[in-house]
């Protein structure tokens, strides 16, 4: 997607991806990566989500970057944390606390940049773009992670119905996107149409919400 179409969405409030509490899936499934006290967790295209304080109250270190500066602006305001704001080669960096947050586009970020990280987050991001960009995306997530391993949840839905975002992102595109870096395994499986009204008026028959663990085939650089 073009940046002009986040910018878009944040500026109109049409942010339906946005949930006003914390990933059912995240809080149910982080714990198979079994993470030591002060892990550095990373968190792309992270919009203003509630998970990123539930991974700091969890004892981590968050590292979100979002493209919308109305969003990190958002995140920090709802929350009422007071951010200390920096640049960092072109991107605006924020923090309070545990959680830095980086606004700019993801794909200037840099393993140097970014630092060590220990595990990664995705619920938002992969569904967010279309098939053009998914491989790119897991590439240079794979790279600037050093192949940490992911905690992914991911949407399924007949794509033909309707349009994304949020895209439809099946489990054998999950493989071809990640088995040559990492162990793909399903952790969960839903069909979450029933909640989710707005999608039934589009005349889905069915939407899949999925969760996967990705364990690096070889081990991150310490």
């Amino acid at each position: 997607m073009e940046a002009d179409f986040w910018h878009d969405r944040w500026e109109n409030n049409l942010t339906g991806f946005h949930l006003d509490e914390v990933n059912q899936y995240l809080k149910a499934s982080w714990s198979v990566l079994d993470l030591k006290p002060g892990a550095r967790v990373f968190v792309p295209l992270c919009g203003k989500s509630l998970d990123l304080i539930w991974l700091a109250e969890q004892g981590y270190g968050v590292i979100g970057i979002e493209l919308s500066p109305l969003a990190v602006q958002a995140f920090f305001t709802e929350n009422n944390l007071t951010a200390e704001q920096t640049a960092v080669n072109g991107l605006e960096y924020w923090k309070s606390g545990k959680i830095s947050l980086y606004c700019g586009d993801f794909f200037a970020l840099t393993a140097q940049i970014l630092g060590k990280v220990d595990a990664v987050y995705d619920r938002a991001s992969l569904i967010a773009l279309p098939p053009a960009m998914r491989e790119e995306y897991a590439a240079k997530l794979t790279e600037i992670t050093q192949s940490a391993p992911k905690l992914l949840v991911t949407l399924e839905y007949e794509q033909a119905k309707m349009d994304g975002p949020p895209f439809s992102v099946s489990e054998n595109e999950v493989k071809a996107l990640y088995e040559a870096n990492y162990q793909v395994k399903l952790l969960t499986a839903q069909d979450v149409l029933g909640n989710n009204e707005k999608f039934q008026e589009r005349g889905l028959n069915y939407m899949n919400e999925y969760s996967y663990l990705l364990v690096p085939k070889i081990a991150p650089k310490s």
